[in-house]
């Protein structure tokens, strides 16, 4: 029987961490996708090629994460089966999930080559840089079935308890990356295009191989050919549980990607440092995002066991380890932004403008441990809609409006722009402690 940790018994605090490693980790890798990318450009390619790839990797991204989100709503369902001790409809709950992302990647794949130059004109690509983003954009977006995939196959290990197998994933498709952005962007010089083929096909390559290992490893479930149907009523619960998930992060990474519009309309200098900023900061959230995934996978077992305060008693304990971490990101990026930029690009105006974001963005990371611990704490309980409820306001409430006045007030400036988003951070915290209370009042 292969490894998996169960949440429901015995201690909190260690089978959490060790549960939240390997999602680290496999973060960690995931975030060197879009770091690779840029850092290959930035050393062998110029600015131009560097903006295109930032503005389109940052689009992609905001898909993914939608993509992600659906994902999220099986491993909720699968997570809570799992804590009412039910494994046994895991195969039907995969299987109709397979069927839905398989209708969804088809449309994508067709729809967003498509697109593609209206999505790079919402986004105010610099006109030097427009067509390399729109070439961005329709290569990964007709990959985007393997995205789906790839994304689908950390989904359902991570709700059975089991958090190595998509860290196995992550790191082969990383690897292939490294290797498809060396030869095709540094040897070959493809700018751009090659970022984004290999890309894709390092996603292609760690789809096909974790298809081969998986096969080799022992569920707690049994998934036939049969159960790859579609299942309404596990629909109906996949989507109910996903969408809102999916409806916040689309609506938060729009929220961004108006951010960057607003930049790009400065000019090319600061469209490129946004654009390293942005790779930065992914980095520096890694942590209070693994906490986030984590708590889903732990308080949806506890849920389906029927354990809640021993759902209260984790999420404790995930901030203030949590905050830790972000203490130390918190020195880090406000005090040694420039260091950070400094690794993704040599252009001196260009590092200047990504510390500059970045500071502002370090102010977040104390902020956030609390916030991305209460995500996954009401994402795990089913709470889906009030998580999307709270990150909409959150985005267009502060986020939105607070750096579209900074970028008038202060033309230019990525710090103040980028305070934007810690103001939102704060109301989203203030609204998701008025919903643990009001839980706690119901509970009792």
């Amino acid at each position: 029987m292969e490894k998996r940790i169960d949440f429901t018994t015995g201690a909190i605090v260690l089978p959490f961490l060790k549960f939240a490693g390997p999602v680290l980790l496999a973060l960690f890798l995931q975030a060197m996708y879009g770091a690779v990318d840029l850092l290959v450009v930035g050393k062998f390619a110029d600015s131009t090629d560097v903006s295109a790839v930032s503005t389109g990797s940052q689009i992609m991204a905001t898909l993914t994460n939608i993509i992600s989100s659906l994902c999220m709503g099986m491993t909720i369902f699968l997570g809570q089966k799992i804590g009412e001790k039910r494994a046994d409809e895991g195969g039907q709950i995969v299987g109709s999930g397979l069927a839905l992302f398989a209708v969804i990647g088809c449309f994508l794949t067709v729809f967003i080559p498509v697109i593609a130059p209206g999505l790079a004109m919402t986004m105010h690509a610099p006109a030097e840089a427009f067509e390399l983003t729109t070439s961005y954009i329709r290569i990964c977006g007709g990959g985007i079935i393997v995205i789906m995939a790839y994304n689908m196959i950390g989904g359902v290990f991570r709700g059975i308890g089991d958090s190595n197998t998509p860290l196995i994933t992550v790191l082969i498709a990383c690897i292939c990356n490294i290797i498809g952005d060396i030869l095709l962007v540094a040897v070959l010089h493809m700018g751009t295009k090659g970022a984004a083929y290999a890309t894709v096909g390092a996603q292609f390559i760690s789809v096909v191989i974790s298809y081969l290992l998986i096969s080799h490893k022992e569920l707690p479930f049994t998934l036939e050919k049969k159960m790859i149907a579609w299942n309404r009523r596990i629909i109906r619960r996949i989507l109910v549980l996903g969408i809102p998930i999916a409806v916040q992060d689309l609506l938060v990474g729009i929220s961004f990607l108006v951010i960057l519009a607003i930049v790009n309309s400065i000019g090319l200098i600061a469209s490129a440092g946004i654009g390293v900023a942005e790779k930065v900061c992914v980095f520096i959230m890694l942590v209070p995002m693994s906490f986030m995934q984590s708590m889903s996978a732990f308080v949806a077992q506890n849920r389906g066991a029927g354990k809640l305060d021993r759902a209260f008693r984790g999420f404790r304990a995930a901030v203030g380890i949590s905050f830790i971490f972000g203490a130390v990101m918190f020195y880090t990026g406000f005090f040694h932004g420039d260091l950070l930029s400094g690794v993704f690009t040599s252009d001196e105006a260009v590092v200047v403008a990504g510390a500059e974001y970045i500071k502002a963005y370090a102010i977040d990371c104390l902020f956030t441990c609390f916030l991305f611990c209460f995500i996954g704490f009401y994402n795990g309980m089913g709470y889906t809609t009030f998580v999307m409820a709270q990150g909409i306001l959150g985005a267009f409430a502060v986020r939105v409006p607070v750096s579209f006045l900074m970028s008038r007030m202060m033309p230019g400036s990525l710090f103040h722009i980028g305070l934007a988003t810690p103001c939102s951070t704060v109301l989203q915290i203030v609204l998701c402690f008025g919903g643990l209370i009001y839980i706690s009042r119901t509970k009792k």
